[in-house]
């Protein structure tokens, strides 16, 4: 008998060939791959899931050659851009349009670190995350134009990368907090413990489906990175999992059913985090931060957090293991510190004059 299909997969038979599709409804037919057990096809379904499409782009006039515009129009069309990610090229692609549009016009000859500066960098003073966004874009242009012969050198290589706020890990004082808001069996507990179980970027958390969950364990396909984890299941996850009921694929959704888009559900998350009453800097983010913390914490190696975060490099898991380390060694440094005090008994006894005895301890000089 022919495997049971996910919810909006079709079999389609054309001129004898069966074809897998992803439709809801009425709505635009999108190809799978045909092996439904397959990651490819997994991935691929996720992404219908939440409706993760390849946009269509309307067509442009040749621009004049020499030009930002022209180099935009290069990259797009080359390997390095083509052979991204959906989501990824999602990121890149706003960045891209905020060039184009106010610098398409510029020579790429005529670009140099203080016209760089002053014309990119300068309008976006203030906002040092969108400065440093738009630095990085800039120079993956500036790279294939290099690749391309159009440049000889980098001009934006003595630009310093502007500097910007570091998201940081909840306390566990904010954790408890939230947990205290959002008893279990709310969704808002089901998305934290999810989060600070896993320690999956909200990207992650808001595809994961009731299929993932497998003897005892939530498999994770990263989106930034591709990266397939097999996550332990904590026994607090599992407990709060099972006191959800399993009404959808996907195991968090919205109001009317549906899955979360990535942007949507950090809002969501936002409103859950406001309402717990805390501050504005726990971030989402801020509970993939504690998952690492709480990990070094507990003793774990570098290499095991690796594991769980799903870090590609050493350095990215070293840096919770480090601060762990020295709060640990800071404290066994102290308390191993000999103890000087002196004058632990007083001179005279008080049944000698009839008078309370002086405090003990004290200074030695």
């Amino acid at each position: 008998m022919p495997r049971k299909l996910p919810p909006y997969v079709e079999r389609n038979v054309v001129k004898g060939n069966t074809y897998l599709s992803f439709r809801r409804g009425k709505g635009t037919r999108i190809r799978l791959p045909a092996d439904p057990t397959s990651t490819e096809f997994q991935d691929a379904y996720r992404a219908a899931l939440i409706g993760q499409t390849p946009a269509k782009t309307a067509g442009r006039t040749a621009a004049a050659p020499g030009t930002i515009e022209a180099l935009v129009q290069s990259y797009l069309r080359s390997p390095d851009y083509v052979e991204l990610r959906t989501t990824t090229k999602q990121g890149y692609r706003s960045r891209i349009e905020m060039i184009r549009t106010k610098h398409g016009h510029r020579t790429i000859a005529g670009l140099t670190a203080s016209r760089i500066s002053a014309a990119f960098l300068e309008p976006l003073a203030g906002k040092p995350g969108a400065r440093l966004s738009l630095l990085k874009m800039l120079r993956i242009l500036i790279r294939h134009a290099i690749s391309k012969e159009w440049l000889k050198h980098d001009p934006s290589k003595s630009i310093r990368r502007p500097k910007s706020n570091e998201i940081r890990s909840w306390t566990d004082e904010e954790i408890a907090q939230f947990e205290e808001r959002w008893p279990v069996g709310s969704k808002q507990r089901l998305a934290f413990a999810l989060h600070i179980y896993t320690g999956q970027r909200r990207s992650d958390v808001h595809r994961m489906t009731w299929a993932d969950v497998v003897s005892g364990k939530i498999r994770v396909v990263q989106q930034k990175t591709g990266a397939k984890l097999s996550i332990y299941l904590h026994p607090d996850l599992r407990h709060v999992l099972d006191a959800t009921v399993r009404q959808h694929v996907t195991i968090l959704n919205t109001g009317f059913g549906k899955p979360f888009t990535v942007s949507g559900y950090g809002n969501w998350l936002r409103d859950a985090i406001t309402d717990a009453g805390l501050p504005v800097d726990c971030q989402p983010h801020g509970l993939r931060k504690a998952a690492g913390r709480r990990l070094a914490e507990a003793g774990c190696s570098a290499n095991v957090i690796m594991a769980v975060l799903g870090h590609k490099s050493l350095s990215e898991a070293e840096r919770y293991t480090r601060d762990a380390d020295q709060a640990r060694l800071a404290e066994a440094g102290i308390v191993s510190l000999p103890v000087r005090i002196t004058n632990n008994h007083a001179q005279t006894t008080s049944e000698e004059f009839g008078e309370v005895a002086k405090n003990t301890g004290g200074s030695t000089r």
